[in-house]
Parts: structure tokens; C-alpha cells; sequence
């Protein structure tokens, strides 16, 4: 069993608290959180609570962290975790610079620990399924992906929240739910090379905005389409375009409470075939995967350069969104 300190006890602290309350293979044992509702929120649930990452890292009973802290901090407290030998799980996006996420890997590197990283909707089953068919050139040559990832959840927030601060989550539809699409580009197609963006607020009085489309090119003519609204009710969808057919993925609820996905696709020379996927823990498999590659059983997933490509591609939407131009990744 490993041992784990939650960093950060908002929502996504305390959904993943819950995630593994039955978990046989991690045990939250200790909330770090220097706000006291932070502190609260764990010892509600049932956790030790510190008020500092430092003092988290020199307790022998911790083995690793799982940073559900504001973006700005990853880069700093993954190299404090690092130092002190303990094994990170750090929520998206890693880090919203190429220089923190350089930062951040080099002394994942030197420590020699397991990095792990929130993007749950690779292990949701359907997602997993796409893969290996086009692993096994089942739709042919990858033409273009398209996704969306859109939610309204934000809308109650307070004006003063992070997550809708320009400096602590630069283009908030991208840091909130984006991030996972261009993850997902990248495990398809591979390291970007441009990037186009566009970024309003039109629904809603965030500040760091609540509409967003994206152009992500890759080498060899391949494209990703990503649109992420933050002032919309959830939808999600991701589309696979191939020279053989097309697969097309849509949640029917948002990853932190799944309820199935709805898969529809159609092969050249066949019919459209529509099938169903029962609803599947994936925040859990990610976390398990994580576990697994601490005990050794198997490399986690998500590779170390398929996190710096995500940090760079985000690095490059954020100055995109600014400039109005295409940016090189």
C-alpha cells in the first residue's frame, strides 16, 4: 500500500480523496493545504492535515503526493517532492510554461521517480479500445482528430476563485478542460509543430475567458480541431478521422461522475455500427496506473516527453490566443 499526501483540498482534492477511499493500492493519509477550509475539507475526511508541502515530504509515512494545487505551483512543489525522494501524481496541466515543465522533468529525472499526470480520459475504456484499433491500422492513416470538451460547472464560482484568474489559469477553457483534448491529440498523432488560437468571452464575466477553438498541426499534414467552452452544459466528444473510417467517442456526463459513452463509427464498405460503454472509473485506472508503475509492474502510461510536448503545444495556444497568430509548438 502507498502512502499518499494530498496537496490541495479543493474540488478536485477532495474527488480524489474520495476516489480512493477503497483503494487497495494507494491510501490517502495526510491533506497538505495552507488555506484552514483546506485543512477542514481533510479532517473531514478523515486525514492528518500539514499546512506545508516540506513538512508533507520529511514524514517517513509519506511514499508520494498527488498535487491538486493551482498550475503555478506544480513546477516548484514536483521539485521539492522530487528532492525529498517522493513519487509525484500531479493534476493537468503539468505546468503552463516550457521552462517550469523543464524545471519540473529534469528533477523527475535526477530523483528517478514516477511522474504521473490528471489526464483520466486516456483511460476511459473507449478511449483505450480507439487506441489499439488504431494501433492496429484498423481506420488506416490518421487524417484528423476533433474534440470538445465543454462544461458550465465554473458559472458558480466567486469572481475572486483561481480558476478564473489570467495569471494563476491562463486561457481557462484550455487549463480546465482542453488540456485533455490536446493530450489526447498528442497520444494520436504525436508531438505537435503549430498552433492557432482563438479565445473570447462571450457567455459568461470570466476573466481568462470561456470560448475557445484551437488548430493544433503536427507533422505530415495531420490536424487536430479542440474546442473548450466554459459557459455551456457538459458535452464531450472525441473524433478520430482516418483513411479507412472514423470513430467518433461522446461522455454522456462529465469524467468526475461517468455514466457511459456513447461510441458510433463506420469502416469503408460497411454500415455505421452504434454501441454503448457502461460507465467506468477511469480517475480511478489513472490512479491505479500511477500505483502500478511504483511497484514496478509497468511504465505509467503517459510518457515524460508526451508531458513536455502537452506543456509546450499549451505554452503556444496561450501565446496564440494573445496574438492572434499561428505560433510554432
Amino acid at each position: 500500500m502507498t502512502r499518499v499526501a494530498i496537496v490541495g483540498m479543493g474540488w478536485w482534492g477532495r474527488t480524489l480523496a474520495r476516489s480512493l477511499a477503497d483503494s487497495e493500492t494507494l491510501r490517502p493519509i495526510l491533506a497538505v493545504d495552507p488555506h484552514p477550509a483546506g485543512r477542514e475539507a481533510g479532517e473531514a475526511l478523515g486525514l492528518a492535515v500539514v499546512d506545508d508541502l516540506r513538512a508533507a515530504c520529511a514524514r517517513a509515512d509519506v511514499d508520494a503526493v498527488l498535487l491538486c494545487s493551482p498550475h503555478r505551483f506544480h513546477a516548484e512543489q514536483i521539485e521539492i517532492a522530487a528532492a525529498a525522494g517522493k513519487h509525484v501524481f500531479c493534476e493537468k496541466p503539468l505546468c503552463t510554461t516550457a521552462a517550469e515543465a523543464e524545471r519540473a522533468l529534469a528533477a523527475v529525472r535526477r530523483a528517478g521517480i514516477v511522474l504521473g499526470i490528471g489526464h483520466e480520459r486516456r483511460f476511459e475504456p473507449a478511449i483505450r479500445k480507439l487506441r489499439e484499433r488504431i494501433a492496429a491500422g484498423e481506420i488506416g492513416t490518421i487524417l484528423a482528430v476533433e474534440g470538445n470538451f465543454s462544461q458550465d460547472k465554473f458559472l458558480s464560482l466567486p469572481p475572486d476563485n483561481w480558476r478564473l484568474s489570467p495569471s494563476e489559469a491562463p486561457v481557462g477553457p484550455l487549463s480546465a478542460t482542453g488540456i485533455h483534448m490536446v493530450d489526447l491529440a498528442i497520444a494520436v498523432l504525436g508531438r505537435p509543430d503549430r498552433v492557432w488560437a482563438r479565445l473570447a468571452t462571450r457567455g459568461s464575466s470570466f476573466a481568462n475567458g470561456d470560448t475557445l477553438s484551437v488548430t493544433v498541426a503536427f507533422p505530415g499534414g495531420a490536424s487536430a480541431t479542440i474546442t473548450a467552452l466554459l459557459a455551456t452544459p457538459f458535452v464531450g466528444r472525441f473524433a478520430v478521422y482516418g483513411s479507412r473510417g472514423w470513430i467518433e467517442i461522446r461522455d454522456r456526463t462529465h469524467p468526475e461522475s461517468p455514466s457511459g459513452w456513447d461510441v458510433e463509427e463506420c469502416l469503408r464498405g460497411g454500415e455505421r455500427v452504434s454501441t454503448f460503454w457502461p460507465p467506468h472509473p477511469a480517475v480511478r485506472d489513472n490512479l491505479d496506473a500511477f500505483a502500478a508503475a511504483l511497484r514496478g509492474e509497468a511504465p505509467y502510461p503517459v510518457t515524460l516527453d508526451e508531458m513536455e510536448a502537452n506543456v509546450r503545444t499549451f505554452e503556444a495556444v496561450t501565446r496564440s490566443a494573445a496574438s492572434g497568430a499561428i505560433e510554432t509548438v
